[in-house]
């Protein structure tokens, strides 16, 4: 359920950027938040909304040890890139993007909780 939970935090937060000031006319020139959008720009965004998915159903379908061991890696791996991607955000303008900053609290502490309850229920087997 993190894992669901994590890509809708992170859908509300592309949702909300598009309504920020200066945001359309930004895509209009083919750019989001000072970045290109490029066909790699949008191959990392979908890669990054599907991976979360994909580990929720693994989460139900793979054994065990495995299962615990993907959502730790995965879940560290997803955990770093937040806390940079709210780092990063941090340059932002706060009077538009403080909603940002309010999101990138879920968009941290789920794969963190996730990371958590999978090492914790390795120490209990």
């Amino acid at each position: 359920m993190l894992w669901f939970f994590f890509t809708v935090a992170w859908l509300i937060l592309f949702v909300l950027a598009f309504l920020a000031p200066g945001t359309i006319d930004e895509i209009r020139a083919e750019k989001l938040l000072g970045e290109p959008i490029t066909g790699a720009f949008l191959l990392e965004n979908a890669i990054f909304l599907l991976v979360p998915l994909v580990m929720a159903v693994l989460s139900l379908t793979l054994k065990d040890k495995i299962n615990r061991w993907a959502n730790i890696i995965v879940g560290i791996v997803f955990t770093i890139f937040s806390i940079f991607s709210a780092i990063e955000g941090l340059a932002l303008d706060l009077s538009i993007f403080a909603f940002g900053l309010l999101m990138d609290i879920p968009l941290v502490v789920a794969p963190a909780l996730i990371v958590w309850y999978a090492w914790k229920s390795k120490q209990k087997a």
